[in-house]
């Protein structure tokens, strides 16, 4: 218990400091007129004082300071250089939190603050001896110091733009302290969490204000702090060899708000640039440092119906799951990769079935507007790379495939494997390639008869060069028939797959149109009468103007009893005509198309099932006609 004392001290100093200060704080910059209006990108439906995170910062630094001076404790373990240490992050700490006290009170430009940020990262390479050669001693001074400044300015910025709800960047800041002194604490360096612990005080403390309904917000001076220290604690505490300590479990930590902060350069950048092709004068009217409001937070805010305690407790969960998946793997020693490979897995789907309804959408509006722009010279120089990028591919694959092939069969690869059998099996494929005219045609608009030429030419160049191989000296044709086999499938498998890639985009782009227009109220949903060409052809149409399409397909209707209930381009048959007035509530759809052939009798009969519903009625349809001459 006498061992524990230092550290409670140090919790409940930095707890009792915050506690008293920010109520003081709060006031005093109520009157200073640094408070947070109600506004388009607010939350809060009251005005708010910001700047509480000086008192957090005075608090954590204060009670540190005291405790340094008046005891012989060290706020970083045993090392000699760790007093001075703690004295130059404290000065740079102070210095940062100024910044974003500059911010809160004038409203610094963004790069003005970017600016100082990379300042203050500089300084504590330079200054306060922090980087990553401890964790890697081979590193370039230069790269060292560049990746120290990214890892400070990066960890800043992320906390800055995640506090939007009341209590979020404090409450994620709580629990990455506790999941990095966790970790230090796992590997024997418990004396190294002297820090961890006055952090967490100073955040629970402050906590009590800032959480929902908040009486005061962090402000710059307290998210920019937060992001400072925890990519502070993460460096001082690097060891040899201590890649999960210093690395690994610290981005966990910090995962939520540097997702965060990596969507929303992806999105304002693609903005960016789709602002720069739609107005007039070829300027952008928005930039990468530019506020809006699809934050991680603002998105589940919003599911979550406004609920701000509801929303922020999904994130805290997310968080605490990051971390406790950081704490398990280091448990896992040699094993931990494997918990590792699973963590990314389970984050993948999680990131994006988020990211499908904002950023994949906007990335597909800019791609649709580069490729359909017909003006662009660039354009059609595009269009002159087509054939030359299909036979690169194709070459590059076809020497993948021979190498992941010899892998599977555990073939070796000598170096006359290398100058004889694979340019035989490669150059056999790519010249019936070339032989059944898969460079002269237009894969856009390809047909199945096409994709059965790319099967035939793999099929006979297999063939060839398996025949050519069978009559080289021994050394060079041991398994040469399941090789043969195994090349052949697995290349004509790969480069179809590069030609439907365009068409798995497409479809891929209106799958995420769809689920972003469920959401608006002002969208009509269709129900379509005929599931073949036509339907194909109108469900087309509807993928090509994917951009602009204010219409989405909730169900088919045919008259084929054998077809209900069946998938059909991922659109379930829902029933008949006859059923339609039952299957217009249930799916509360609001208009009709009829995508196949009627005969005028049979259009009387449409209209008089559908009259009662009040639904609208299209036909769409294609026909030839003789044009008078």
């Amino acid at each position: 218990m006498t061992s524990l004392l230092p550290y409670l001290i140090a919790f409940a100093s930095a707890f009792a400091l915050t506690y008293i200060l920010t109520p003081i704080v709060r006031e005093t910059n109520r009157r200073l007129g640094m408070v947070d209006k109600p506004g388009e990108r607010r939350i809060n439906k009251t005005p708010i004082p910001r700047g509480g995170g000086v008192a957090l910062m005075v608090g954590v630094i204060a009670s540190l300071a005291a405790m340094t001076l008046l005891t012989d404790f060290s706020p970083f373990g045993d090392a000699v250089w760790a007093g001075a240490r703690f004295w130059k992050i404290a000065a740079l700490s102070v210095l940062i939190s100024l910044l974003g006290l500059a911010d809160d009170k004038f409203s610094l430009p963004p790069k003005v603050k970017l600016a100082g940020q990379l300042v203050i990262a500089a300084l504590a390479w330079l200054w306060a001896d922090l980087g990553f050669r401890t964790l890697w001693p081979d590193l370039p001074a230069w790269l060292d110091c560049i990746m120290t400044v990214f890892w400070i300015a990066g960890a800043v910025n992320a906390f800055n733009l995640i506090d939007g709800l009341d209590g979020l960047a404090s409450g994620l800041a709580l629990i990455a302290t506790l999941g990095m002194g966790g970790a230090l604490c796992m590997t024997g360096h418990g004396a190294s969490i002297f820090f961890h612990c006055a952090f967490a005080g100073g955040l629970l403390a402050f906590l009590r204000y800032n959480y929902h309904p908040a009486s005061v917000f962090l402000g710059d001076s307290g998210s920019m702090f937060i992001g400072f220290i925890l990519s502070v604690l993460a460096l001082a505490a690097q060891t040899p060899n201590s890649f999960l300590i210093s690395v690994g479990v610290p981005l966990l930590a910090m995962g939520v708000p540097i997702f965060d902060t990596g969507l929303a350069i992806i999105r304002r950048s693609i903005r960016r640039q789709l602002n720069i092709r739609t107005s007039s004068g070829g300027k952008s009217s928005g930039e990468v440092m530019t506020a809006d409001s699809d934050h991680l937070h603002h998105r589940i805010l919003r599911a979550a119906a406004s609920n701000q305690r509801k929303a922020a407790w999904t994130l805290y969960i997310i968080a605490l799951c990051c971390v406790v998946v950081g704490l398990v793997g280091m448990t896992f020693k040699s094993r931990a990769g494997g918990l590792w490979l699973f963590a990314v897995a389970a984050a993948s789907v999680v990131i994006f079935k988020d990211v499908a309804r904002v950023e994949l959408f906007d990335a597909g509006r800019l791609l649709n507007s580069v490729v359909r722009d017909r003006a662009k010279g660039s354009r059609r120089k595009i269009a002159r790379l087509a054939v030359p990028f299909y036979v690169a591919f194709d070459v590059a694959a076809l020497v993948a495939v021979f190498f992941v092939c010899s892998w599977a069969m555990n073939l070796p690869i000598a170096r006359a494997t290398l100058r004889v059998t694979m340019p035989i099996r490669v150059i056999s494929i790519f010249t019936c390639l070339v032989f059944f005219k898969a460079y002269s045609t237009v894969w856009s608009r390809a047909m199945t008869s096409n994709y059965v030429r790319i099967l035939l030419a793999c099929l006979f160049g297999g063939a060839i060069g398996g025949g050519l191989i069978y009559y080289l000296p021994p050394q060079f044709h041991a398994n040469n028939a399941p090789m043969t086999l195994l090349y052949v499938s697995t290349s004509a498998v790969v480069i179809a797959f590069i030609r439907l890639l365009r068409g798995i985009v497409r479809d891929t782009f209106y799958a995420i149109d769809c689920s972003r227009l469920k959401g608006r109220k002002d969208v009509s949903r269709v129900l379509v009468y005929g599931c073949g060409l036509r339907y194909r052809a109108f469900r087309r149409e509807l993928v090509r103007s994917v951009s602009s399409n204010d219409r989405i397909i909730v169900g088919l209707l045919d008259d084929d009893i054998l077809l209900r209930g069946h998938y059909i381009g991922g659109l379930q048959v829902l029933g008949t005509l006859a059923q339609a007035p039952e299957i217009i509530n249930a799916v509360n759809a609001d208009a009709i198309v009829i995508a196949c052939e009627v005969k005028p009798e049979w259009m009387k009969i449409i209209k008089d099932t559908l009259k009662p519903c009040g639904v609208k009625i299209t036909h769409f349809t294609f026909s030839e006609k003789e044009i008078q001459q």
